[in-house]
C-alpha cells in the first residue's frame, strides 16, 4: 500500500501494483520526473528533500537545508526547493538545486545520504543569507542534533580555502542551540546588539532539589529571565494559568522575568531592550 503521504516513484508503485496509470494519473500530484505525491499534500522541507532523493536516485547527496531538513530541522521556508549535490548530470531542475559534488562529510539517514550535522552547519553558515538568518537557522539545527559549535568549526577548520569562509566565525559565534524557536534567537541576537551581557538558554530553576522552571534565557548571577511567549501562551486558557503559577514561583524565589510577546519584538525592540537593561541594574549589573 501506498503511504499517500510520502513521495513515491510511480513506476515503481505501477510495476508493484499499488496503484493503475490511471489513479497515478488523476489522484496524485507529479513532483519531479516520476516522483509523485498525492493530490492534497503540502510538501514540507522534509517532503521536498525525500522527494528530490528519490529523482537523484543512488547519485544524490542531500545538502543544505534539505539536509538540515532531514536531521529534524524545524523553522524551515515550506517553499524553498531541495538541494543536493549529484555526479554526472548536474544541471537544476525546477524544484530541486543540484549542485556538482565535492569533498563533504556524508552520513545515512533513514536510509537518504545527506551531509553530516557538522558539515551541514558549515555550508549553511557560509550563505549569502543575512547574518540573522543564518544564525537562527543554525540555531534551529543545533538544537534538533545537539551539534556543538567546536564541531562546526572543526569542519571549518579542515575546509579553510572555501567560498564564505570570512564570515564563518562571526556566525558562529552568535549560534546557540539553547533556542527553541527563531523569535527566541531573535530576541538574543537583539539584546547582543544593545550592548547587553550574552544570556544563557535553557535555565533550569531549583527551590532547593524540586524543580520550578526551565526559561528561554537569562542570567543565573543576576536572577533575571527572558521569556518568549508564542501566541498560545495569551489564547490557551490551561497555557494561561500553568504561566501564572510558574511566574508566581519563580517571583517568590527572587527571579525577575521579562515576558516578551510577537509585538514588543518585532514592533517595539527599543522598550524591550530597556526593560531588560532595567533589570540587570535593579540587580546589580552595571549595563
Amino acid at each position: 500500500m501506498i503511504d499517500e503521504g510520502e513521495p513515491f516513484s510511480g513506476t515503481a508503485a505501477v510495476a508493484a501494483g499499488l496503484v493503475t496509470r490511471h489513479r497515478l494519473r488523476h489522484h496524485f500530484v507529479r513532483l519531479h520526473r516520476d516522483v509523485y505525491i498525492a493530490r492534497g499534500v503540502q510538501p514540507t522541507p522534509l517532503l521536498r528533500a525525500k522527494a528530490a532523493r528519490l529523482w537523484a536516485g543512488s547519485r544524490g547527496v542531500l545538502v543544505g537545508m534539505s539536509a538540515a531538513a532531514v536531521h529534524g530541522t524545524r523553522w524551515l521556508d515550506a517553499t524553498a526547493p531541495a538541494e543536493l549535490v549529484r555526479t554526472g548530470h548536474v544541471r537544476s531542475v525546477p524544484g530541486i538545486v543540484v549542485r556538482k559534488a565535492s569533498c563533504i562529510e556524508t552520513c545515512t539517514v533513514d536510509g537518504m545520504i545527506v551531509t553530516t550535522p557538522a558539515q551541514t552547519a558549515f555550508d549553511l553558515a557560509r550563505r549569502d543569507d543575512g547574518l540573522q538568518r543564518r544564525v537562527e537557522v543554525l540555531d534551529a539545527l543545533c538544537n534538533a542534533t545537539h551539534l556543538l559549535v567546536p564541531e562546526i568549526e572543526t569542519v571549518a577548520e579542515r575546509n579553510r580555502g572555501s567560498r564564505g569562509i570570512s564570515t564563518v566565525s562571526r556566525v558562529l559565534e552568535l549560534v546557540d542551540g539553547g533556542a527553541a524557536s527563531p523569535p527566541e534567537t531573535h530576541t538574543r541576537l537583539l539584546l547582543g546588539r544593545a550592548g547587553l551581557p550574552r544570556p544563557e538558554t535553557q535555565i533550569e530553576v531549583l527551590d532547593g532539589t524540586d524543580f520550578v522552571a526551565r526559561a528561554d534565557m537569562g542570567w543565573k548571577q543576576w536572577r533575571v529571565l527572558v521569556e518568549y511567549d508564542g501566541t498560545h501562551h495569551w489564547t490557551d486558557a490551561d497555557q494561561r494559568t500553568r504561566d501564572i503559577d510558574r511566574y508566581a514561583g519563580l517571583s517568590e524565589l527572587g527571579w525577575t522575568v521579562i515576558r516578551v510577546g510577537a509585538d514588543l519584538l518585532y514592533r517595539r525592540p527599543g522598550v524591550l531592550v530597556e526593560r531588560v537593561r532595567s533589570a540587570l541594574r535593579r540587580a546589580g549589573e552595571s549595563v
